[in-house]
């Protein structure tokens, strides 16, 4: 380090920029590829699920049966549609016009004025997973409000429970995406770009030509890094202001932390994609190991869609050696929660350790590859 040279690094890096501005894929995926993911997956994904398709058959037709169905109807998350018999309801959910159906027998209004307990058959297709837990769980709510409704029911409970979500009263889904999003927008641009952009340089033979110059390979290294740095650190300011002033995300914690932990982040993911080229030394096989390595497991092990805890144990264990389980936590934790500084250290560690050690190696790999 006794010879690094400001100048030289910031000429390689002038260099990088002039190269991301000629490319049309690079320059596309760093300043197109934020704003579409935040906008299609902040209106697109949505988690509480609506407009349940539900088939009716009453064999009642009272006007019991009818509240009860009103009572579906009403609570905005199905779509009742009569049908002419339970045989009818089957054939819709066989033939998938229909998630559940409801089943009111014959003399249900009689039976409840009468005192007796009478059942009413919700059918529901199992076959698609993430349904069934959402419309099992309307399902009690449903029950308690038909009872008022109805109002067959004269006594009058000793108490009421009521239930209130901290951090997101509404469950809006777009409040726990967008900020999962920084971190999958993150990952694509630093690990991706950069495994290519070096990979390029071993292809076409340039990386031999800047050997040739006074520019060491450490200098090379941060000449060549520093431009997917600002473009990581500008599709993080976008994506923080779109969720406050486009969704309305708001946030809660504290803005130093969060920019420690995106910076440790970034530079982890920059380090990734380093070691990456230095191994590969292919864009085709850089970008497929980039893909499996980087991009997949920020999907797919981080939180972000499925849930650590119901993961079972052996992949709890494993999200951990990836950055994105520990950012996605401090990310969440940050707009919704404010949660300290302190009660993130764990998360915090965790990046810091996978960050010295993809540095250490990438520099390290990188230094041993090109010095002579």
């Amino acid at each position: 380090m006794k010879n690094f040279k400001w100048r030289r690094a910031r000429a390689i890096t002038k260099k990088e920029f002039f190269h991301i501005l000629r490319d049309p894929f690079t320059l596309g995926a760093a300043l197109g590829l934020p704003l579409f993911m935040v906008l299609m997956f902040g209106i697109a994904i949505e988690f509480n699920v609506k407009n349940i398709h539900l088939s009716v058959s009453d064999s009642d037709k009272t006007q019991s049966s009818r509240k009860l169905i009103e009572t579906f109807g009403s609570s905005q998350y199905f779509l009742p549609k009569y049908a002419e018999s339970p045989a009818e309801t089957l054939s819709a959910i066989m033939s998938e016009q229909a998630r559940a159906t409801l089943i009111i027998p014959p003399n249900f209004e009689k039976d409840l004025y009468a005192g007796r307990t009478d059942e009413v058959q919700v059918l529901v297709d199992g076959s698609d997973s993430s349904t069934v837990g959402p419309i099992s769980g309307y399902l009690g709510s449903i029950q308690n409000l038909a009872n008022k409704n109805i109002a067959l029911v004269n006594t009058i409970s000793p108490y009421e429970v009521r239930t209130r979500f901290m951090f997101n009263p509404e469950l809006n889904s777009r409040w726990f995406v967008i900020p999962g999003l920084v971190v999958l927008v993150m990952a694509i641009l630093s690990i991706l770009l950069t495994s290519l952009t070096v990979a390029r340089e071993y292809e076409n033979g340039s990386m031999e030509l800047l050997l040739t110059t006074p520019v060491s390979p450490i200098e090379i290294i941060i000449g060549k890094l520093m431009p997917y740095f600002l473009l990581g650190c500008l599709s993080v300011i976008f994506i923080f202001l779109a969720a406050k002033f486009i969704f309305g995300v708001p946030f809660v914690g504290n803005i130093l932390t969060f920019a420690v932990a995106s910076f440790l982040f970034l530079v982890a993911y920059l380090a990734q994609g380093l070691v990456i080229s230095v191994i590969t030394r292919k864009q085709m096989v850089a970008m497929q190991i980039a893909m499996m390595s980087g991009m997949l497991p920020t999907q797919l092990l981080s939180g972000f869609v499925f849930p650590i805890e119901s993961m079972p144990k052996v992949f709890q264990f494993l999200t951990m050696i990836f950055p994105a389980r520990w950012y996605m936590e401090i990310s969440r934790d940050s707009f919704l929660k404010g949660t300290s500084f302190f009660d993130l250290l764990i998360p915090i560690f965790g990046l810091t350790v996978f960050c010295l050690v993809m540095v250490t190696v990438g520099t390290h790999r990188f230094k041993r590859d090109l010095e002579p």
